[in-house]
């Protein structure tokens, strides 16, 4: 399809490369006609950006053709149970990814890889599971991708095979997801993202959580990604029995460090980039999602959440962490300690470079983001 402009690919012709159960055709197919219209109305991206876009939406549908078929090949993956899973969410740039990794670490828990969330198929096995190649062809991938314009996003979010993978790439494989929207800059589509259901989503989540623990379990599962915030009603529908980290931090932090990482990703695909439009643009995109997480904590109290600081995170991780097994009911055992601490040693602040940011380098002030959440600073005053 590479030599079809995106107006020219509709979504049944590009669907019909995979074989997809008709379930999966019928969930994935209204997401896929979003993103692809979303892509045509787009100006801003240059012709390799869109090219990059089509590259991903393919692989998506890749990843989840390959469960889908794992699935009708072995229905035992079908049976696979996920009890109690733990969902770390809230602002970007709170350390959900350091506590993410930190949990990654613990031998009893289970995190998704980022290669095996790459490369699904076939299911992973705990025989092989440290010596599987796909591990290997990850980090290959990530030493020629993340260079030049890419370099930086080293230095911002910490990218390798044995780096837990957020559920963002999981996600996006049901086309009903914000990731491509924030790598490619496609607005028309975010509208069609907040209306809609996104129960499929939560069903292809379960489908890959079910394909990477069948021959490889563990205790319980530590997932990760903030865009969870939006659709906790679908995720709950899913999960009733899942349980919610919510690390919080200074929005005027946030808001500066999220906007230099997302220029950066878009780099490669955008003619040029606004820096003004870019910090409004994401100033009110992450406060949506705590508009509708504030919301659904209003009219559920019973949820079972645990608010922390990212200062605490910062000073004390292991405290952080057991912090959080303690309230999930998690055992923090010696091998868990012993891997927080490994992981820090091996991945000291900084590894790659220092991470520069400044908001008025995207137009902002720290007036304005306090005043645009405001709300946000009023409910979680004692945790920021």
């Amino acid at each position: 399809m590479s030599g079809l402009s995106v107006a020219e690919i509709s979504a049944d012709s590009m669907i019909d490369q995979y074989d997809l159960s008709e379930e999966i055709r019928a969930g994935v197919r209204p997401g896929v006609e979003a993103m692809l219209a979303a892509l045509s109305a787009e100006q801003g991206l240059s012709a390799e950006g869109r090219q990059q876009a089509l590259a991903l939406f393919q692989d998506n549908l890749r990843r989840l053709a390959a469960v889908d078929a794992d699935r009708r090949r072995y229905p035992e993956i079908a049976e696979v149970q996920i009890e109690r899973p733990v969902f770390i969410l809230g602002l970007p740039r709170c350390g959900t990814s350091l506590l993410h990794a930190l949990i990654g670490s613990d031998p009893d828990v289970r995190t998704p890889m980022s290669w095996e969330v790459a490369q699904p198929s076939p299911p992973p096995e705990a025989a092989t599971y440290e010596s599987d190649p796909r591990a290997q062809a990850f980090d290959d991938y990530v030493a020629a991708t993340f260079t030049g314009k890419w370099a930086d996003m080293l230095k911002a979010h910490p990218i390798g095979a044995w780096i837990p993978q957020e559920c963002g790439m999981i996600l996006e494989t049901s086309f009903q997801s914000i990731n491509p929207l924030t790598m490619f800059r496609i607005p028309a589509y975010y509208p069609w993202y907040l209306k809609a259901d996104t129960s499929f989503a939560y069903k292809v989540h379960k489908m890959f959580l079910q394909q990477l623990a069948w021959r490889n379990p563990r205790k319980r599962w530590v997932l990760k990604v903030q865009e969870h915030a939006y659709h906790l009603p679908e995720l709950f529908s899913v999960y009733p029995d899942a349980m919610l980290v919510q690390p919080h931090r200074d929005p005027v932090t946030v808001q500066a460090s999220i906007c230099r990482l997302i220029e950066v990703l878009r780099s490669t695909a955008m003619v040029e980039q606004d820096r003004i439009a870019l910090g409004q643009e994401l100033l009110h995109l992450w406060h949506d999602g705590q508009v509708r997480m504030m919301a659904y904590r209003k009219a559920n109290p019973g949820v079972a959440i645990h608010d922390m600081r990212y200062k605490d995170l910062a000073a004390d991780p292991v405290e952080a962490v057991r912090g959080v097994y303690a309230f999930a009911g998690i055992d923090f055992t010696p091998a868990t300690e012993k891997g927080i601490r490994g992981w820090l040693a091996d991945n000291p602040a900084g590894k790659h470079g220092k991470h520069v940011y400044a908001l008025d380098d995207y137009g902002l002030t720290q007036a304005q983001v306090s005043d645009v959440y405001a709300d946000y600073i009023e409910a979680y005053r004692d945790y920021i």
